[in-house]
């Protein structure tokens, strides 16, 4: 069996590393051995939501791994045979449900069987996707290339109690379709929520008071949410449809936090987004990289930002898999994305 050999550090050095090379172990059948993870971090190695994101997928493909504790920075994992079947997961923290979801995904829709996952921690916490983000968002792209995924929302978490639960139900996928969007089109409609949970309901009318204003002259309808949650938070989510893509962008509240702030810094992104000529904002494109490189064609995107987080993970994906890409632009800047080659393995999973 071969082993891939990952150093943590590189790049960008996040967790990200972590997830993408443990999805890549699992569908490839390679060992993989990654050391200095988080090395440059303010607490470096595996948090809780890392080791929860180890835990969930060695479940899911009886993987054999050695160095998953808290603050551990290398790992050692040997996977064996994806298995479907329904699941759940508690991160115990408020870490993110959502960067879980995606370490399993890519080896779920691999396997032979309907895959039922729920998982409880965080849904709207800071560094990481909403759930309305992936809900909204991620989930329709997906749909665009083929693959099949479903999600609810039982319980929203926020940081620091996180005890949010959401529920996925993942398919299948018999082939994955390229994506070539370099023409997003016109800006259809902007719709949103501003929600509350555990807080007065004026906060949320502020929220999306302050949206509207900071947005003008573009227009958008935004729904007010009271949310069932442990602890309290606040967060506003903006979703623009245009006639090529769907982007999505969030903030958050916090203590001490005013709410014309958060209304005014969703906006703030949306428009810088809007401002761009771009197709996919800087999350959706790092996020769909790993999807894009297990399809049998090539694909084409532009994205608002290039980002170390996206250079990152393209590096690991080049180790596991017969790609070849080229980027087109700056970094930090707008730029064009081609999967040159995307070469399916002889992947290792219920369904080969």
């Amino acid at each position: 069996m071969k082993t891939i050999r990952i150093d943590g550090s590189f790049g960008e050095g996040g967790g990200q590393i972590l997830r993408t090379a443990l999805s890549l172990s699992c569908i490839t059948g390679s060992s993989l051995n990654i050391f200095n993870i988080r090395k440059g971090r303010k607490k470096p190695g595996l948090m809780p939501q890392h080791q929860t994101c180890v835990n969930a997928i060695s479940e899911i493909c009886n993987a054999e791994v050695s160095g998953n504790a808290i603050g551990s920075t290398e790992l050692t994992f040997v996977p064996r045979k994806i298995r479907p079947g329904d699941y759940f997961f508690d991160i115990k923290t408020a870490g993110s449900s959502s960067l879980v979801i995606q370490t399993l995904l890519p080896a779920l829709i691999f396997s032979d069987g309907i895959s039922r996952i729920t998982i409880k921690g965080g849904t709207h916490v800071p560094s990481s996707p909403s759930y309305n983000y992936i809900s909204e968002v991620f989930i329709p792209l997906l749909h665009r290339i083929g693959i099949k995924m479903e999600t609810s929302i039982n319980k929203y978490g926020f940081y620091p109690k996180g005890g949010g639960e959401v529920s996925f139900k993942i398919f299948p996928c018999e082939k994955i379709k390229r994506l070539n969007v370099v023409n997003r089109g016109e800006l259809l409609s902007i719709t949103g929520y501003s929600a509350v949970a555990n807080l007065p309901l004026h906060i949320a009318e502020r929220q999306k008071n302050s949206v509207i204003q900071d947005l003008s002259p573009l227009s958008a309808n935004i729904d007010i949410l009271e949310v069932t949650s442990f602890g309290q938070g606040t967060f506003v989510f903006l979703k623009g449809a245009y006639e090529n893509i769907l982007t999505g962008f969030s903030a958050l509240g916090e203590r001490g936090k005013r709410a014309e702030d958060v209304g005014r810094e969703a906006a703030s992104i949306f428009k810088d987004f809007n401002n761009s000529s771009a197709c996919l904002d800087p999350h959706l494109a790092d996020q769909i990289v790993i999807y894009l490189s297990l399809a049998q064609e090539g694909s084409t995107f532009t994205t608002s930002r290039i980002t170390q987080h996206l250079l990152t993970n393209l590096w690991v994906i080049e180790k596991f898999l017969n790609i070849r890409y080229e980027i087109d632009g700056r970094m930090d800047s707008e730029g064009i994305v081609k999967i040159k080659t995307a070469v399916s393995p002889a992947y290792r999973t219920g369904r080969h």
